[in-house]
């Protein structure tokens, strides 16, 4: 668990309009400019080259050497606006379908990407876009083309009427965990509700289970042809790879497809709203919520970028309009964003959490009042300045990365897609320097002034949800001559399969180099210089049986007022220097965080020795963290799939155990309630004192550089008398007799299953071969539990096993959320694969043990892109007392990993003791998991406690 000041709030992806910052930062008024670095601010870019196919598909191409890997996005220009009626969700449900293999790969297409070693393969759809995404080691680019032009070129014959099927079991189970959680309706509701009906935003991704369930093959088939062409499409690759080489192989590889017929799209229009909407929306949530909307400027145009600044000022960051009203100074809510998302018809949006007792009118009314503020009077000068400094922070941020969510390779597709400019990041990045208050002022007025819709969630029973047909006339689509396309002659021999490399790329883990402050922490540093970046994380020794709670409150507290900074002070100085500073909280440890500019490092650092040396723990402050820790737990007891993760390790160890709490970090909702102000005040004492701290540092800068602005605000800092003892209990205690916990949550649209036991430590010398074991029975979605319950049955959206990494022994799980009229076959299921696995007629085999094996090596070679991936490691390094060279050693060992001690490893696995964890309606799920005979059945509630018989169950209401 962490807690973060000075980061930028994202909605919808907003940093991909971000680019090129070079602007100052801590200038906007003189008190600020006398802190500012002398160093001006460097300017951050993209470059890239294009070029199209004669077929039409367009390629960028960005060369970043850092790491041997390349980031491969493919965006198709057709989301679930273009679906007419009758066919809504289908563009979702092609999502699910390009997983499932081509003509000439005859198999899930997660196999060979997982054989290479990629990471990152995901795909997302949105109202007006579908991408595809994956990060392979460079020798293996040739497979990724091969694999992703398969299923543009090819796929049509792999699809059969089972995979349809299936698919459709998987969609509408992912429906249902997306709309079992808490506040789980809001989005599909707001759309409806901010857009007429016809309106192409007016249906969710999801659609209508109707359309899905009446589609036919063919219906499929004529959907594929007409929207998934090369000349629809959108290929970036950015990484470790050239434009010469790029061309050559996406020539190959693409361009023998044809194009798709040119089809003109609907057009996109804001929907102005003339007037104020309301609606209420009863759901099963813990606090009430209020949600304002306003349809406002496509992205690309200057207002859409100004809006985003403005957002950024109403509820951004800590110290925004919002957030000093209605969290500091009314209290009101427990927390509060404003983020604008961007798209051809974008929207800006309020979210407040209501706080606990507070009418949410109240609310409303607060936030009415700050608007007409702004709208009468503007944002000030320093307000503009600290909001330009957190954004260009966000961005280069986010940049580190070639792929992923929100990389580079994003930002590129983004703007080439919905802009026709691979560079449109620049011009945003201008019109963001360049805004200045008038702007503001005018285009708030313009957008904000009226038409907004106003949706408030009370807890409460949930609402039913009503699916709606789209009108006859919702979207059409003409198809239109357009431009004339080619297609070249087939480039590659299908017939032999995926393209596998004969090489990979060897690991390439950056040089440590280790000094010491004056006031006994060690400092080591990863030199990273890609990027003007540099992160810093203090580790501390934390005792995992203290009280729960306390050190999440403690470290998330240090950020909340230090020095001469109160809470909102301290918020301001962070975003002006764009600076990120945080603590996060791990099962004996604590970490304290820093991700700074390097232009504004010396200021930076300043304020990061602040909140260690010199948090306040005021009173008011700690208020309101409780308020807002409490609201978040009382949110995952009413979220069935965090309840049932988030009591596993209690029932495992025991209630009573010293342990029972310490996977659980935020505590408990009595636990937080108790604590006091002394408590925080002994805790910093007592463990975050630097003679017992590591600073890891990662970026861009030197020794020679850093040392002397860690020792001007760092050196002479000392800690104060006894230092207590570090008590780490690594033994494995004896696995318990079977159990099944039953939690109830009436209404549950799915249940949550949660099943597994106590594994040794990460220490132990088997950990390799027990990570393995685990990959091929439920740690991948190609692994044999998935495989079994999504892939085969459709009963769970997605099925996966993991082991906590902790210094004492730790829990192994499997968590499947199923839909509820197969709970009980599902659960047996897991049993079976367990059992037979584990110490039955079905061991891991030798071809599912080189696999991920082989797969967790080779994703090594690519796996420290980032600072935070390498501050990480170097951080488990020092947690766990390993050697410097742990990365490559860890690489050499799993090479040598075999099927014996794979096996062996799994063997630790005990189908007739494992503890269950079932969260779901029990007047539907009680009987048929009692009739099973696993074990021991409990009824228990929210907190793990036992009720009687005859008491009232319920614990998914989130109360208690």
């Amino acid at each position: 668990m962490g807690a973060f000041v000075g980061r930028a709030k994202r909605w919808l992806g907003t940093a991909l309009a971000l680019g090129a910052f070079s602007l100052p930062v801590g200038a906007s008024n003189p008190e600020a400019a006398s802190h500012a670095s002398a160093a001006a601010p460097q300017a951050v870019d993209i470059p890239f080259e294009r070029f199209t196919l004669p077929n039409g598909l367009r390629v960028i191409v960005h060369t970043d050497r850092k790491a041997p890997i390349v980031a491969v996005h493919l965006w198709y220009q057709v989301g679930s606006g273009d679906e007419p009626a009758g066919r809504t969700g289908f563009a979702h449900l092609f999502e699910h379908l390009m997983f499932r293999g081509t003509e000439h790969y005859r198999d899930a297409y997660y196999g060979p990407l997982q054989r290479v070693g990629a990471t990152d393969v995901n795909a997302t759809v949105t109202p007006e876009r579908t991408n595809y995404m994956q990060v392979v080691p460079s020798t293996a680019l040739d497979l990724a083309l091969w694999m992703e032009s398969d299923r543009m070129g090819h796929l049509l014959g792999a699809i059969d009427q089972k995979a349809l099927d299936t698919e459709r079991g998987i969609v509408e189970n992912e429906k249902l965990q997306r709309r079992g959680v808490p506040y789980g309706l809001v989005w599909e509701q707001l759309s409806r509700s901010s857009y007429p009906p016809g309106h192409p935003y007016h249906h969710s991704t999801f659609g209508s289970a109707r359309d899905l369930q009446a589609a036919t093959l063919a219906d499929v088939q004529d959907w594929f042809r007409t929207w998934y062409g090369p000349n629809n499409a959108v290929l970036v690759l950015s990484g470790d790879v050239g434009v010469e080489e790029a061309r050559k192989k996406v020539e190959s590889y693409f361009g023998h497809i044809p194009s798709a017929p040119d089809v003109a799209r609907s057009s996109v229009d804001v929907a102005n709203r003339a007037s104020t909407t309301r609606e209420t929306l009863s759901d099963q949530v813990p606090q009430a919520r209020v949600h304002r909307t306003w349809n406002i400027a496509a992205r690309g145009t200057p207002d859409f970028d100004q809006l985003r600044v403005l957002a950024y000022i109403l509820g951004g960051g800590n110290a925004s309009r919002l957030g000093k009203r209605l969290v500091h100074s009314d209290q009101l809510a427990t927390d509060v964003t404003a983020e604008a998302g961007g798209q051809l018809g974008s929207r800006l949006m309020i979210v407040a959490n209501v706080r606990d007792g507070v009418d949410p009118s109240a609310v409303e009314t607060a936030i009415e009042v700050e608007l007409q503020r702004l709208l009468k009077d503007g944002p000030t000068l320093d307000e503009v300045q600290r909001a330009r400094a957190a954004m260009r922070a966000e961005f280069v941020k986010s940049i580190e990365r070639n792929g992923g969510m929100d990389g580079k390779a994003e930002v590129l597709a983004a703007c080439e897609a919905f802009e026709g400019d691979a560079g449109c990041y620049r011009r945003s990045a201008d019109v963001v320097a360049s805004a200045t208050p008038d702007q503001l002022v005018r285009v708030a007025r313009r957008w904000l002034g009226q038409g907004d819709h106003i949706l408030t969630v009370i807890p409460g029973a949930r609402a039913a949800f009503a699916e709606e047909a789209e009108p006859a006339d919702a979207v059409s689509h003409a198809q239109s001559p357009g431009k004339t396309h080619r297609a070249a002659a087939p480039g590659v021999d299908r017939s032999a399969g995926p393209p596998f490399p004969e090489s990979y790329p060897e690991l390439r883990f950056p040089a440590i180099e280790r000094a010491a402050l004056s006031n006994g922490t060690h400092v080591i540093l990863a030199r990273r210089e890609d990027v003007p970046l540099v992160r810093m994380s203090y580790q501390f020794p934390v005792d995992p049986a203290a009280t729960a709670g306390l050190a999440d409150m403690a470290f998330s507290m240090l950020a909340e007022g230090a020095g001469d900074y109160d809470a909102l002070t301290f918020a301001a100085r962070a975003e002006s220097l764009g600076a990120e500073l945080g603590s996060s909280v791990d099962v004996g440890s604590g970490a304290v965080t820093l991700v700074g500019l390097r232009d504004t490092l010396d200021d930076s650092v300043a304020l990061y020795a602040d909140m260690l040396r010199r948090p306040r723990f005021e009173p008011a402050a700690m208020d309101r963290m409780r308020a807002a820790k409490v609201g978040a737990l009382r949110e995952e007891a009413a979220n069935p799939q965090r309840l049932a993760t988030s009591l596993f390790p209690a029932l495992l160890y025991g209630l009573d155990h010293p342990y029972a709490q310490a996977f659980n970090a935020p505590g408990t909702v009595a636990s937080v309630e108790a604590l006091r102000r002394d408590d925080l005040v002994e805790f910093h004492r007592a463990w975050i004192r630097p003679e017992r701290g590591t600073l890891v540092v990662v970026g861009d800068t030197t020794l020679h550089e850093l040392i002397p602005v860690l020792e001007r605000h760092l050196g002479d800092w000392r800690g104060s008398g006894g230092i207590p003892e570090v008590r780490i209990d690594d033994r494995l205690p004896a696995q318990a007799r079977p159990r099944v916990y039953l939690v109830d949550s009436p209404g549950a649209l799915q249940a949550t299953l949660v099943a597994g036991q106590l594994v040794a430590p990460s220490s132990d010398p088997r950990t390799l071969a027990f990570e393995v074991a685990n990959s091929v029975l439920g740690g991948s979605p190609s692994a044999r539990l998935n495989m079994n319950l999504r892939e085969a049955k459709g009963w769970s959206y997605g099925v996966i096993s993991s082991a906590a990494n902790a210094p004492i022994a730790r829990p192994w799980r499997v968590v499947a959320p199923v839909q509820s009229d197969r709970v009980a076959e599902a659960m047996a299921e897991i049993h079976r694969e367990i059992a037979e696995y584990a110490s039955g007629p079905a061991p891991a085999r030798q071809d599912e043990v080189a696999r991920f094996r082989d797969s967790q090596v080779r994703r090594l070679a690519g796996g420290f892109e980032t600072r935070e991936a390498v501050a990480s490691e170097i951080a488990d390094i020092v947690r766990f007392d390993r050697p410097e060279d742990w990365t490559t050693q860890r690489s050499s060992a799993l090479r040598q990993l075999d099927l014996n001690e794979v096996r062996a490893a799994a063997a630790a696995l005990d189908a007739s003791k494992l503890t269950w964890v079932v969260v779901g309606d029990l007047s539907r799920v009680e009987a048929p998991v009692r009739a099973m005979g696993l074990g021991e059945v409990i009824v228990i509630d929210s907190q793990g406690a036992p009720l009687q018989p005859g008491k009232a169950r319920s614990g998914g209401s989130g109360v208690n």
